[in-house]
């Protein structure tokens, strides 16, 4: 045997783990674009990266589902490796997401795509009724041995690291154990959403960041923040309360692919210095220290050329959600194209999505440039629930839902470390922002409703 040989077989593979995985090879992430069925796909991804997400996951796969049908054809419908683009150059850093309860089909279903991404997710947070039917995500959190079983099947087997997104319990306590036991376990990073599992649809209320904190200081490896990000000084506000090493969104990113991306200080320039005679050029812009709000039809446009530039196959069902999310602060107004885009279908329908994003572009410069020299205070209104800025409506921004019991938003409840109540006008206010909104988890679940029938 030559010494080269020697040499090659005495130098094992070392698989990094905690901070050395979270820096050596996912880049230190701290804006991350949460696993969400039929919404997280490839070109949507590929978006996100460029408008400052720096780590993204793979919608989740059921490992039952994709263990028992090994065919690459079938396989290629959830995670197409067959055309060499997901987990490509351009899809990382990426971790691919499985919900499961048989260790053997998961650590299969793992080893099938482990060389075409960054890391394996356990879902342990979905909350929703198939997960309960199916025996998953935040119904499996009693079941601490079988958890700890699936983690480190994964840890011990796979040639990448495994991680966890979990949901709290009623108690600081109790979650910290369990965080501990998924450490424990093998998880080299774990995503605490703030929410308990009976916080969903009209019962969501607020993320408790407090938990999360409880939860960073309780582990050794890196832990990601999720819930009640909807702007970008959301962002900086959760890391500043949580200690979380990054901040994972779901629905507010749907809503603007642009949350991660900080405005240029440059942006400012057009402003007075009492910034009550902004353009509306500047609203999408922002200013120093806030984020961007893109139009929201130049933004579908984009997504829809990276949409045909894929040899991977992207779902309809995926780009109509898109299109009905992105474009909804218009959708209510210009009913007609809202109508042609619920009717749009067949293998032209790429095409002909684009038309209705081309005429929505039109329209909406048309409203901008009627707009033009208004002041802020003339160009933001204010949501009649909470208090919140709502920006013009060609511009990309959260979606907030009325509520139809306030009662419902349990302050007391669902506090983090705050006990006073915050000035509407400051950041942390906007944490009750996914209060009105829709559950983030619900998009962690197959939808059964068309696309058509969202709310616009």
């Amino acid at each position: 045997m030559c010494v080269e040989d020697t040499a090659t077989e005495k130098t094992p593979f070392r698989k990094l783990s905690g901070y050395d995985f979270y820096r050596d090879v996912l880049g230190s992430p701290k804006y991350v674009v949460a696993p969400m069925v039929d919404q997280s796909e490839l070109a949507w991804r590929l978006l996100s990266r460029r408008y400052g997400a720096q780590l993204a996951y793979t919608p989740m796969i059921n490992a039952k589902i994709f263990a028992l049908n090994p065919s690459q054809k079938h396989r290629d419908k959830f995670f197409d490796v067959t055309h060499a683009e997901e987990g490509g150059p351009s899809d990382r850093p990426l971790i691919v997401q499985f919900c499961a309860n048989d260790p053997d089909q998961l650590l299969a279903s793992a080893q099938a795509v482990q060389d075409h991404c960054d890391a394996i997710d356990l879902n342990l947070g979905c909350p929703q009724e198939i997960a309960r039917s199916g025996h998953y995500g935040s119904f499996l959190q009693d079941e601490w041995d079988l958890i700890y079983k699936l983690v480190n099947t994964l840890h011990t087997h796979l040639k990448i690291p495994v991680t966890a997104k979990f949901r709290v319990f009623p108690t600081a306590e109790k979650t910290v154990s369990y965080a501990r036991m998924l450490e424990s376990a093998g998880a080299q990073i774990l995503t605490c959403h703030g929410r308990i599992r009976e916080q969903r649809g009209h019962n969501t209320g607020l993320a408790d960041w407090s938990k999360i904190r409880a939860v960073k200081e309780a582990v050794s490896v890196p832990v990601f923040a999720n819930g009640n990000i909807s702007f970008w000084e959301d962002v900086h506000k959760c890391l500043e309360e949580t200690g979380a090493d990054a901040v994972m969104s779901a629905e507010g990113q749907l809503y603007n692919p642009a949350l991660f991306a900080p405005a240029a200080s440059a942006a400012a320039d057009d402003d007075d210095a009492s910034g009550t005679t902004a353009t509306a050029s500047t609203l999408a812009k922002g200013t120093s220290g806030e984020g961007i709000h893109m139009p929201h039809a130049e933004l579908a446009l984009e997504y829809l050329d990276i949409v045909k530039s894929l040899k991977t196959k992207t779902a309809l069902s995926a780009v109509k959600g898109h299109l009905f999310k992105l474009m909804r602060p218009a959708l209510s107004r210009e009913k007609d194209l809202r109508e042609r885009l619920g009717k749009i279908g067949g293998p032209h329908a790429v095409d002909q999505y684009i038309e209705v994003a081309e005429e929505m572009k039109n329209r909406m410069e048309r409203d901008e440039v009627e707009a033009a020299g208004k002041s802020i205070d003339e160009l933001v209104a204010t949501e009649s629930t909470s208090g919140l800025k709502v920006l013009p409506h060609w511009l990309a921004q959260p979606y907030f839902r009325p509520l139809t019991h306030l009662h419902q938003v349990d302050l007391e409840v669902n506090t983090s470390s705050r006990s006073q109540p915050q000035p509407l006008s400051k950041p942390l206010s906007l944490q009750l922002t996914n209060a009105l909104a829709k559950n983030e988890d619900d998009l962690e679940r197959p939808k059964h409703v068309h696309p058509v029938t969202l709310t616009v």
